[in-house]
C-alpha cells in the first residue's frame, strides 16, 4: 500500500469516527478543504460514495461502516509498529495530547511541564482543558488528569496527588456583615457560591463530615457557576461563601484573602489521577511521561 493511500485512510478514519470534516481536519493538523479533497480522492479510487454530505450534517453510508471496521485495526497495527521503534529512540518522540480539569491545570502541571520538555524536547506537549468528563478516547487524547471519583473504571491510573480535604471559605467582606455559620445547617441563612457541573449539569451539594457525622446540605444563594476559578473569583470578591478544594484555597487562607468558616467540618475527597486507556501498545510520549509523574511524585514532600 502506498503512503497517499495510508493518508487517505487515515483521512477517512478520522472523518467517519467524528462524523466531521472540520473536527477531522483539526485532529490531523489539515484544512477543511485538504480533507474534503482527500476523501474525493479516495471515494474516487474506491468508486463509492462513502459519505452523505449536507451543509450541516455528514452521515456514513454503508459502505463507509464497513470500510471503518476493517480500517480501524489496521491503522491501529500501524500506529503500534511506528511506536515500536520510537521506543528505541535515545529520546521519544511524538505528540502527547492531555485533557485535564481547569482548576488543578496551572496549580498541578504547570511545575511539570517545564522539566518534562527539557527532558523530552522531541516530545510535543498539548493540553486541553476539560470540565466535561468527556470520553478521552472518542476525542483522541492520549491520556487525561481528573479526580479519582471521576475515572472511568476501566482505565489506568497513575495518582498525582494525595486526597484533599473540601473547605467552605468566604471573604472578610461578607463575614463582616453576615456572622460566620458555626454548623453546616446555618448556611441556609447564607448567600452560597454554588458549583454546577459542566458534564451533567448536576448542581453538587456540599458534603461535610465531623468525626463520625456527616451531613449534605442542598445550599442555596444568588450566583450559580460551572467553572471553578469563576468560583474561586466570586468568593475574593465577597459575593457569599462557597465551598472549595484545599489546595484551591490554601494560599487565599494563609494571606487573610479568604476566611475558613465551619471548622471542624470538612470532606475528603479523591486526589488528581493521571488515567489513560488500557491496550496493548501504550504510545512512547505517554509511557516516558507516565515514568515522569511517577518520579515526580516521589520527590514531592510528604
Amino acid at each position: 500500500m502506498s503512503r497517499l493511500e495510508i493518508g487517505e485512510l487515515a483521512a477517512f478514519a478520522a472523518v467517519a469516527e467524528s462524523i466531521s470534516f472540520t473536527r477531522a481536519a483539526t485532529q490531523l493538523g489539515l484544512s477543511p478543504p485538504t480533507v474534503s479533497q482527500t476523501i474525493r480522492a479516495l471515494e474516487d479510487r474506491l468508486d463509492v460514495r462513502l459519505f452523505n454530505r449536507t451543509t450541516r450534517s455528514v452521515a456514513l453510508t454503508e459502505a463507509a461502516e464497513r470500510l471503518l471496521r476493517e480500517v480501524q485495526p489496521i491503522l491501529r497495527a500501524v500506529d503500534d509498529a511506528l511506536e515500536n521503534v520510537n521506543l528505541f529512540r535515545d529520546k521519544p518522540m511524538g505528540t502527547l495530547r492531555l485533557a485535564v480539569v481547569r482548576a488543578f491545570a496551572s496549580r498541578v502541571l504547570v511545575p511539570l511541564i517545564e522539566p518534562f520538555l527539557l527532558a523530552y524536547p522531541d516530545i510535543r506537549l498539548e493540553l486541553a482543558v476539560d470540565d466535561t468528563e468527556s470520553d478521552i478516547v472518542r476525542n483522541r487524547f492520549d491520556a487525561g488528569v481528573r479526580l479519582g471519583s471521576m475515572v472511568e473504571r476501566d482505565m489506568k491510573i497513575v495518582r498525582v496527588t494525595d486526597d484533599f480535604r473540601l473547605f467552605a471559605v468566604a471573604a472578610p467582606a461578607y463575614l463582616a456583615s453576615h456572622p460566620a455559620p458555626l454548623q453546616p445547617q446555618n448556611l441556609h441563612a447564607h448567600n452560597c457560591i454554588r458549583y454546577r457541573r459542566p458534564g451533567d449539569g448536576a448542581i453538587q451539594p456540599w458534603a461535610f463530615a465531623k468525626g463520625r457525622q456527616r451531613v449534605e446540605i442542598s445550599v442555596e444563594g444568588s450566583l450559580t457557576i460551572n467553572d471553578v476559578e469563576l468560583q474561586l473569583d466570586a468568593a475574593l470578591d465577597g459575593v457569599g461563601i462557597t465551598y472549595l478544594p484545599e489546595p484551591i484555597v490554601s494560599g487565599h487562607v494563609a494571606t487573610g484573602r479568604l476566611v475558613r468558616v465551619l471548622h471542624g467540618w470538612e470532606d475528603l475527597v479523591p486526589g488528581l489521577f493521571l488515567y489513560h486507556p488500557s491496550r496493548r501498545q501504550t504510545p512512547a510520549p505517554l509511557q516516558v511521561f507516565l515514568r515522569f509523574v511517577k518520579d515526580w511524585r516521589k520527590k514531592q514532600p510528604a
